[in-house]
């Protein structure tokens, strides 16, 4: 657990595969109302993200609200356990809706699909939300997965990238190739995330970059070239 700013938690849950361990960042947001979470993660490991809530001093309780920023299953997987926890209210653009709640099957994945979870908001983009670390505004960031959004929080210069971009070793890269659906797509995605003052990302894969616009920027460039 890493808090990154005032009430803005990043978690790390980790699995074994057979090439080795693998880390995947969920977040959360503290509001007047409890908690938002941004992502469950897998199926199976709503009991991780409970200890991970825990940790930063809260309870399922006070969960009230669940971001989903696209419908890959290691961002959705667990939201129906999430969801029985808490009957928290779900959140997700109106474009990967249909696969979170059933309508369609997942996009991305092989074999038996997450069990479907109701989502009673469906964004469009530029929505926000008020924090304790001032408002969090929605931004489309399609090209990763239909629907993909990112969270910006203006105050603290804070983008919560989810997989429209990426980290390792603390440095931000640009989104998966092997699992992103239309990279020029992505591409326009991260030129619009450039477009904001920002001074750190957390990267659902890779976990915290202290990276500005100018190397978002840089990646947009890259992706376009």
């Amino acid at each position: 657990m890493e808090e990154l700013t005032d009430g803005v938690y990043a978690f790390t849950e980790t699995i074994e595969t057979d090439d080795g361990e693998r880390a995947f960042h969920p977040a959360a947001v503290e509001t007047e109302r409890g908690l938002l979470l941004l992502d469950a993660g897998l199926p199976g490991q709503a009991e991780a993200l409970g200890a991970e809530i825990e940790a930063v001093g809260f309870e399922w309780g006070d969960v009230w609200a669940v971001l989903i920023t696209h419908h890959d299953g290691d961002h959705a997987g667990a939201l129906a356990s999430v969801r029985e926890k808490t009957d928290a209210v779900v959140f997700t653009h109106e474009a990967c809706a249909r696969y979170v709640d059933g309508r369609e099957e997942p996009i991305k994945g092989d074999g038996e699909r997450y069990p479907p979870t109701p989502v009673d908001v469906e964004l469009v983009g530029e929505e926000a939300f008020r924090t304790t670390a001032g408002p969090m505004r929605v931004v489309y960031t399609p090209g990763h997965a239909p629907g993909h959004v990112s969270l910006y929080l203006p105050e603290a210069e804070l983008l919560l990238a989810a997989d429209a971009l990426t980290a390792a070793d603390g440095e931000l890269r640009g989104p998966s190739d092997r699992f992103t659906l239309d990279m020029a797509e992505a591409g326009q995605s991260v030129a619009r995330l450039a477009s904001f003052a920002v001074d750190g990302v957390l990267c659902y894969h890779g976990g915290f970059a202290a990276a500005g616009d100018d190397r978002i920027a840089e990646i947009g460039r890259s992706i376009e070239g």
